[in-house]
């Protein structure tokens, strides 16, 4: 099917997933770390503690997903999105107004479970329920929304920050969530149920079945996969987490670094289109053990840095694994666990990243506060991307004769 013929055959329905991914962009950690600096400033945050107080409120999101996700094999997006989108820009409007210290970890929470966790999962649960022919195209597509909001948010908020107070910016972040309501509904007047497409276009998984969530979790096939699903989460999370903290030991301005975002943004839009792509013509499981190796490559750059140049490749690098890593994932829990309960098993997956997005700024902010350098903890990130990516190539050959049974 011609590309543009099947936007302009399909425009609501991606164009409601890229509005959700968009929106997440509030609870992401490339947004929240934009404030990074104010936030430990008024509240008297080493980075261990912002750290940890992220890792907390991220953790506990985590474990509420693994039940809350299940949830969109239930409910209609439309309904569903709008009240998460309520919730987001509440929790918004928390961060604005909270002048408690020990209340930050509730705030993270509420941001990183409506944004990050919910509106992220909605969307990409609908386009692999959706769509199964072009479900690689339906997932780049809707994953757009998120490259724009980490093209121009922090570039436009970390401007307006010399300007107004940073609580009001979270004010008018509470504003655009509550926009985003009107244009679901306007979107999805005529929706996809989940009920109508999991009786007609379900797509079955390995040995042509469909896997429980509890299936899945006890088949080698997640644990070996563990490690790959965590690692994005953890340290392209902690990259944006100590941005700030990066960009003082490079001698680079904060608003230099933040400059190289659009480029990262826009190669990993253009990967992430050429990865659905590719999904659709050779399938999801060919590719997935190779993803994550250019990651070794950015962290070693990010590592070794000594000016703007080698931040740039690293850049470069990661936006790879980021644009790859957008699409190829959603697809192939698709293909290799089937679509009649992918709600309730993206939702653990949904939970082990974003238990990733946790356990990585902590972990790092610790380091940096008992005397392990950043550049030192990206060399053993560059080390642990290699390993993991071994696993994933492991995992993935040992289930393909299962595959091969699949319709």
């Amino acid at each position: 099917m011609n590309t543009l013929f099947f936007i302009r055959e399909n425009a609501p329905w991606l164009a409601a997933g890229a509005l959700l991914t968009f929106l997440s962009s509030f609870g992401q950690t490339f947004f929240i770390s934009v404030f990074a600096g104010e936030i430990r400033a008024t509240f008297g945050l080493s980075h261990g503690q912002w750290g940890g107080i992220y890792t907390l409120g991220t953790t506990a999101s985590a474990a509420l997903m693994v039940w809350a996700g299940g949830l969109t094999d239930r409910f209609r997006v439309r309904a569903l999105g709008a009240v998460i989108l309520v919730l987001l820009a509440w929790a918004c409007l928390f961060m604005a107004l909270n002048p408690l210290v020990w209340l930050l970890p509730v705030v993270i929470f509420a941001l990183r479970f409506t944004g990050q966790g919910m509106s992220t999962h909605t969307a990409m649960v609908a386009m692999s329920r959706w769509f199964v022919a072009t479900r690689g195209r339906a997932l780049s597509i809707a994953t757009l929304g998120y490259s724009i909001g980490e093209a121009l948010l922090p570039l436009m908020f970390v401007a307006l920050l010399a300007l107004y107070d940073w609580r009001l910016l979270w004010v008018a972040a509470a504003l655009i969530a509550l926009l985003g309501i009107p244009a679901l509904f306007a979107l999805l007047r005529h929706e996809r149920t989940p009920q109508s497409f999991l009786k007609s276009e379900s797509t079955q998984g390995m040995e042509g079945r469909h896997w429980t969530r509890n299936q899945a979790f006890r088949h080698f096939l997640f644990w070996f996969m563990a490690p790959a699903i965590l690692g994005p989460g953890a340290f392209i999370t902690a990259f944006f987490f100590h941005q700030v903290h990066y960009a003082e030991i490079k001698s680079i301005a904060h608003v230099g670094l933040v400059a190289l975002f659009p480029l990262y943004t826009a190669v990993t839009t253009l990967c992430m289109i050429v990865s659905g792509w590719l999904i659709d013509r050779f399938g999801a499981a060919r590719l997935m053990p190779f993803i994550q190796l250019p990651m070794v490559g950015a962290f070693l750059c990010f590592a070794l840095a000594e000016g703007i140049g080698g931040i740039v490749s690293g850049f470069v690098l990661m936006a790879l694994t980021s644009g790859a890593m957008a699409t190829m994932p959603n697809a192939f829990w698709a293909e290799v666990y089937g679509t009649g309960h992918i709600g309730s098993v993206k939702a653990m997956i949904a939970a082990v990243m974003v238990l990733g997005s946790a356990i990585g700024p902590g972990i790092t902010g610790l380091g940096i506060d008992l005397g392990l350098g950043i550049s030192t903890q990206f060399t053993l990130v560059a080390i642990y991307f290699l390993l993991a990516s071994a696993m994933m190539w492991i995992g993935v050959t040992r289930v393909r004769p299962a595959l091969a049974v699949a319709p």
